[in-house]
């Protein structure tokens, strides 16, 4: 359905921040490491900052974290504490929200999101209860054990997940409250719900910092962004 009214062409950002982020190697979770002069958060919260369709940001961020946060800009960002696990983190943030009738639920972790992805997805929440961005998976697939190849799977119709995933805001908060937990990610939590959530385009540099060496590509993609 079309939606309409004051908040038709507004939406909030839930930055989820409250991970450890261990796989990520350093004395700090992911997202406070330095990537091109900044801290991987403050990337992220500059791109949502930018976009004239977000008027509400809120950050949702782990206790451990307060003197770090304390540095940071947080200007015009609201921070609500995160929850044990993901999902209680992201029913923390979405709970937050005021003003709008549509979310984006973004990991922290993907500071290169481009204004496109974002734009793409709030288009198709006028029409969808939810929308995410994904890639179709070109590569072969396969299944192993012990360090080897067992056998392969068929990747018509794959994709790989990105964020920011979009919702309407009342039907994603009635999801969470109904879902008992362990999802992958939102999309999974919506679509136990019922929701129908469409497919947007992604963007090979929407990466997820996860392993040590993502943050030199992360840092290249940064640099070429900005003509160095």
């Amino acid at each position: 359905m079309t939606r309409s009214g004051p908040d038709a062409h507004s939406a909030a950002a839930v930055i989820v921040a409250a991970g450890r982020g261990t796989r990520a190697g350093g004395d700090a979770p992911k997202q406070w490491h330095q990537l091109a002069g900044q801290p991987v958060i403050a990337h992220t919260l500059d791109v949502f900052r930018r976009h004239a369709a977000i008027s509400q940001i809120v950050l949702v961020t782990h206790p451990d974290d307060a003197d770090r946060l304390a540095a940071l800009d947080t200007g015009g960002v609201q921070i609500v504490p995160g929850g044990a696990d993901r999902a209680a983190s992201v029913r923390a943030g979405i709970d937050a929200v005021t003003g709008c009738d549509r979310v984006l639920i973004h990991d922290v972790a993907r500071p290169l999101v481009a204004g496109a992805v974002i734009d793409a997805v709030l288009e198709a929440l006028m029409s969808h209860d939810g929308a995410a961005p994904a890639l179709p998976v070109t590569d072969a697939l396969w299944m192993g054990a012990d360090g080897i190849v067992t056998g392969t799977r068929d990747r018509s119709g794959l994709y790989r997940a990105q964020t920011p995933q979009g919702f309407a805001l009342n039907a994603i908060r009635a999801a969470h409250a109904a879902h008992a937990g362990g999802a992958a990610d939102d999309v999974e939590v919506a679509r136990a719900y019922g929701l129908n959530v469409a497919i947007v385009p992604g963007d090979e540099d929407n990466i997820k910092i996860t392993m040590p060496g993502d943050f030199a590509r992360a840092e290249r993609l940064l640099w070429g962004r900005n003509g160095h």
